[in-house]
């Protein structure tokens, strides 16, 4: 079918790579390679520069792009209104996670929203703030849940859709968890665990430290809550982690969690969307409503 055709030519182009193209659309690169040259061959015009780290749309790569975007769309909306008339809902969604929403809210969600609505198909993927931004604006995903602070012309940022509560996390034989609570002031010169920039959890806490004008006296930085935890269990510092993170391990008595006298800390997750794709597929309204409406 000429849509599967136009599926692979798009997919390449807003990849910008044939292997990542074949990844993401689960079939062999030869066959995506195949795709093109027959495309080429049927307009009989060069539609890609190909290189080895990249490929880049010609002219009239670019006019076929801009005309297959629309044929697909107008597509999925026939396909989306005719299964309406049988009460189905199908389609296909790429979500992107922050790791916080992505690890600890986004699988119970998804149970709920796969039980409601089986026949839409979903991709996850998971990262930093700044690459869920990324991959929105590259349109390699439909909508992105994420905690940090997003300011960008051609991305939405919905209203928040919950609030997350940041606790302040140390290891178990630190003196402050001996104290009922401690004031901001009291954490100069601490030993810290960071998140790696560009996380929203990073932002958070960067914020906190510049805000009550705290001196460091040691960091680490790792890439992946898990190894956040893991570090301030092994007593190589304090950090601010989401209390989504680390509840199992506060029940277990692995971590100990250092209230602040008169503060709390609290962010918002926020919905990201391209801006040149707000309305989107009856599957993302689906989903967006279904997160509105989510308890956890």
């Amino acid at each position: 079918m000429m849509v599967d055709t136009l599926k692979v030519f798009v997919t390449v182009a807003e990849m910008s790579n044939f292997s990542r193209a074949a990844e993401m659309l689960c079939i062999s690169q030869p066959g995506v390679s195949q795709t093109i040259r027959n495309l080429e061959n049927e307009f009989d015009v060069k539609l890609m520069h190909r290189s080895s780290k990249h490929v880049k749309l010609t002219e009239a790569g670019e006019i076929l792009y801009s005309k297959a975007k629309q044929i697909l769309e107008m597509y999925d909306a026939a396909k989306e209104e005719i299964h309406l008339l049988r009460n189905e809902i199908t389609g296909s969604l790429k979500i992107g996670a922050s790791f916080t929403i992505g690890e600890y809210i986004l699988p119970r969600l998804l149970a709920e929203f796969i039980d409601e609505y089986p026949q839409i198909e979903i991709q996850t993927v998971i990262g930093n703030t700044e690459e869920i931004e990324r991959g929105i604006r590259l349109n390699e995903l439909d909508i992105g849940l994420v905690e940090g602070e997003v300011d960008h012309p051609d991305l939405l940022v919905n209203p928040p859709f919950m609030e997350d509560e940041m606790v302040l996390v140390a290891p178990l034989d630190h003196p402050f968890c001996s104290r009922n609570a401690i004031r901001p002031e009291m954490l100069q010169n601490q030993c810290w665990v960071f998140r790696e920039n560009g996380s929203g959890t990073r932002a958070f806490t960067d914020r906190f430290i510049q805000d009550s004008k705290l001196r460091v006296r040691r960091s680490l930085v790792f890439n992946s809550s898990q190894g956040v935890k893991e570090a301030v269990a092994a007593g190589l510092g304090m950090t601010l982690l989401s209390r989504w993170v680390i509840r199992k391990e506060l029940e277990a008595g692995e971590l100990c969690c250092i209230p602040m006298k008169g503060k709390r800390f609290a962010r918002d997750f926020f919905i990201l969307q391209d801006t040149r794709s707000i309305k989107g597929t009856m599957a993302l309204r689906m989903f967006i409503q279904k997160l509105r409406q989510f308890k956890i």
